[in-house]
């Protein structure tokens, strides 16, 4: 098998294309890069956005009648974890959100004995 030849420069390139008046091999603005397998790029990209790996929002929304019984669980819901570890609560009705309010130190622990849920510190009770 023969040598791969020498690769030039994008600006060499595009300079001999210019004086041979022929268009440029690569459009500008593109960039070559090696390829992969089909099947390691779908892993790589999986991996990263988090596809097919339960989140801990969806966690916590799975276990929500457990972690706040089954009557507060049908007037609430969890809705998100904010960066800063906070997870934003809505509750339908007044007297839920004081039930959740006064109770958020035992459900906040309940949360986090649940796996990869470690990370939530605090609840953050909203009308909704």
């Amino acid at each position: 098998m023969p040598p791969e030849p020498h690769r030039f420069s994008r600006v060499a390139e595009d300079l001999v294309a210019s004086l041979r008046r022929v268009p440029s091999e690569d459009p500008r603005g593109s960039r070559r890069r090696p390829s992969i397998a089909i099947g390691l790029l779908i892993d790589s990209l999986k991996a990263k956005h988090g596809i097919g790996i339960p989140t801990s929002e969806q966690t916590i929304r799975d276990k929500w009648p457990e972690i706040v019984g089954p009557a507060n669980a049908s007037y609430s819901h969890a809705v998100r974890i904010d960066e800063r570890g906070r997870l934003q609560v809505h509750a339908s009705h007044a007297v839920v959100r004081n039930e959740l309010f006064l109770n958020r130190a035992e459900i906040v622990g309940r949360i986090q004995s649940l796996p990869g849920c470690g990370a939530i510190k605090q609840l953050r009770l909203s009308q909704g």
